[in-house]
């Protein structure tokens, strides 16, 4: 009887703690966005209160943060770099041919030919393979490169391509 007693009055506090903690939805506009939250009534009242006293003018002028004015310049390779590893630049494109096994014979005949360039394949036309030399951040940069190879290579050409900053010119 005793142990039913105490579980009486326990949920009894309970209930009515319940039925005090109501919560109050507000809505609220910060810089254009609605907010909403919720809070018990008591906590509703208290910031009521405070801001019932605060004071407020109709006449007051509230200044805009100055602005900074950044000089319209062109980026330096540098920062362009620093916001984007790879860019759309340009590459050589030596020769286009049929088969992997030429590709790979005319790659290092290139390599051994101008050993200050990179050379890659490239086989997104399968079944063809394009050899591409150097990467450059314009056609004017890869202009003395691109005669130096028509040399060698004739039907070589400045082709527009993804190129990692770091390795451009």
């Amino acid at each position: 009887m005793n142990n039913l007693l105490k579980l009486f009055i326990i949920a009894t506090v309970f209930s009515f703690y319940q039925i005090d903690a109501q919560y109050i939805v507000k809505k609220d506009t910060l810089s254009g966005t609605e907010l909403s939250f919720s809070l018990d009534e008591r906590i509703n009242d208290a910031l009521e209160k405070v801001e019932g006293n605060c004071n407020r003018s109709a006449g007051t002028i509230v200044k805009a943060p100055p602005k900074i004015l950044v000089a319209n310049r062109e980026l330096t390779n540098a920062e362009i770099c620093r916001k984007n590893p790879k860019i759309m630049g340009y590459k050589i494109q030596v020769v286009v041919v049929k088969s992997n096994e030429e590709a790979s014979k005319i790659s290092v005949e290139f390599r051994n030919n101008f050993r200050n360039l990179k050379v890659e394949k490239d086989a997104s036309l399968r079944p063809n393979y394009k050899i591409l030399a150097g990467s450059y951040f314009s056609k004017q940069s890869a202009a003395d490169d691109l005669r130096n190879i028509k040399r060698v290579y004739p039907s070589a050409m400045v082709i527009p391509y993804a190129v990692f900053c770091v390795e451009a010119k």
